[in-house]
C-alpha cells in the first residue's frame, strides 16, 4: 500500500476521501495518513483522520508521500501545488470507480487529476495536469483541456471543445462542440456556451454572454 494524504480538509477533501475508500474496497492499495491544511489545526480529526500541518510540515515531510489536492478553486489550487516543493511527494491521478474512460489508448490525463464518481471520458481527449471533474461531468471525443481546471458537478463539455489552463466551469454549465475556453475562465453555474469564450472572462447565461473581465 502506498501512503496518501489529501490536501484540503473542506468539503471537497473529505469527498475525495470517500474516492481512496471506494478505491480500498477493489483493491488495497492506498493507506490514508490524514490531511494537510494551512487553514485547519494541526492534530484536529476530520471524519476519523488527523490533520497533520500545513505547506510547511507537508515540505518537511521525511518520506516518499502521495498526495491529492482537494480543492476547486483553479487559481488556489495552482498556488499550493507551485508552493510544494518537497521532492518527496508525487501527485496520482485517481478515478472513483465509477467513472468511464471510453478509450484508454486515446485518453491522456495528466498528473494530480480527480475523476469522481460517474464522470465520462470518451475517446481522444487530452487532460493536463491537476484537472478535477467532480460527480457526473461528461467529456467529448476529441477535446483537450488545460492543468489546473476544475469542472463542478455535472458538466457537460461536447466533442472538439478546446479549453485552455486554469478554467472553471460552475455545476451543470455546458459547452457545446468546437468552442475555444480561453485561460482562467470562469462558466457560470448552469450557463450554456455556444461562442468562443476570451481569456479572463466570465460568463453566464443561457446563452452564455460575458458579464465581465478579471483583472
Amino acid at each position: 500500500m502506498r501512503n496518501i494524504a489529501i490536501y484540503g480538509a473542506g468539503g471537497f477533501g473529505r469527498e475525495v476521501l470517500t474516492i481512496l475508500h471506494d478505491n480500498n474496497k477493489l483493491e488495497e492499495k492506498w493507506n490514508v495518513l490524514g490531511f494537510f491544511d494551512d487553514g485547519k489545526v494541526k492534530g484536529e480529526i476530520i471524519n476519523g483522520y488527523k490533520v497533520l500541518g500545513g505547506i510547511q510540515d507537508l515540505n518537511s515531510w521525511p518520506h516518499k508521500l502521495s498526495i491529492v489536492v482537494a480543492l476547486g478553486a483553479p487559481s488556489v489550487k495552482k498556488d499550493i501545488i507551485q508552493r510544494i516543493t518537497n521532492p518527496r511527494i508525487e501527485y496520482p491521478t485517481i478515478f472513483h470507480s465509477s467513472a468511464i474512460i471510453g478509450d484508454n489508448n486515446t485518453v491522456k490525463i495528466g498528473k494530480g487529476c480527480i475523476i469522481c464518481a460517474y464522470s465520462i471520458i470518451t475517446t481522444n481527449v487530452i487532460i493536463g495536469d491537476f484537472v478535477i471533474f467532480n460527480l457526473s461531468c461528461t467529456i467529448g471525443h476529441d477535446t483537450t483541456i488545460g492543468e489546473y481546471s476544475s469542472f463542478m458537478p455535472t458538466c457537460n463539455i461536447s466533442g472538439e471543445v478546446n479549453i485552455g489552463e486554469c478554467v472553471f466551469g460552475g455545476t451543470g454549465s455546458k459547452i457545446i462542440n468546437r468552442k475555444n475556453i480561453g485561460n482562467h475562465s470562469t462558466i457560470g453555474a448552469g450557463a450554456v456556451v455556444i461562442k468562443d469564450v476570451p481569456d479572463n472572462a466570465v460568463v453566464a447565461g443561457v446563452p452564455a454572454k460575458v458579464i465581465k473581465l478579471k483583472e
